[in-house]
């Protein structure tokens, strides 16, 4: 009686097997409204940037639309420059965008100028945004503050800016944290007025009275 032969299955390599350097997700962001609608912009791959969530934008921008257009904005960790890009596409007089990384800075310039954004309309600065006794004396209407997760430099952040005399009179403070805003130790004039989670991240909008 004769025996089969025993076939070996043919091994089938991985997706990313004998690939030691996948290509990585393209590193672009689309501006959501305003005069760059629909715009794609590109921003710096570098580790633990996250770019605010499409959707997390667009409501932010919903609460912000009594304030954004003519406002003097101050976007204190800008990465991506997710932030940036709506608040200037929305008619922001004006946006101090503060990058500490120089390679997250210059891609943010480069993108700007491929969007022919006026250079009166910002300005570009690259200190420790947890340090913002740094900033120029100037006075904002909307501040973005969307630091590093895992790092507690928001109520840090916070406190120092309270004692600084950056705000205008109705001030409002938009931010992100991977802990509930309810929680957070925030200056006994600022009121959380609207807050929201997206996956792990807790956003919203603080009021100064």
């Amino acid at each position: 009686m004769s025996q089969k032969k025993s076939r070996s299955k043919p091994q089938t390599k991985s997706k990313n097997q004998g690939n030691s350097n996948p290509q990585k997700k393209a590193s672009e962001l689309r501006i959501i409204g305003g005069e760059w609608r629909s715009r794609k912009v590109s921003f710096y791959p570098m580790e633990g940037l996250r770019p605010t969530l499409d959707r997390v934008r667009e409501t932010v921008f919903n609460w912000l639309l009594p304030y954004i257009e003519g406002a003097q904005c101050l976007d204190l960790f800008a990465g991506s420059g997710a932030l940036t890009f709506e608040a200037l596409s929305r008619h922001a007089a004006f946006v101090h965008i503060n990058e500490l990384n120089p390679k997250v800075r210059s891609t943010l310039e480069t993108q700007l100028t491929l969007l022919k954004c006026d250079t009166e309309r910002y300005n570009l600065t690259g200190f420790d945004g947890s340090k913002p006794n740094l900033l120029p004396d100037t006075r904002f209407d909307v501040i973005f503050l969307d630091p590093p997760f895992r790092k507690d430099l928001l109520e840090t952040c916070c406190s120092e800016l309270e004692a600084l005399n950056i705000f205008k009179p109705n001030s409002v403070i938009y931010i992100e944290s991977e802990a509930s805003l309810e929680t957070l130790l925030l200056p006994s004039n600022w009121r959380l007025q609207k807050h929201k989670k997206a996956g792990q991240t807790h956003y919203g909008l603080i009021e100064r009275t």
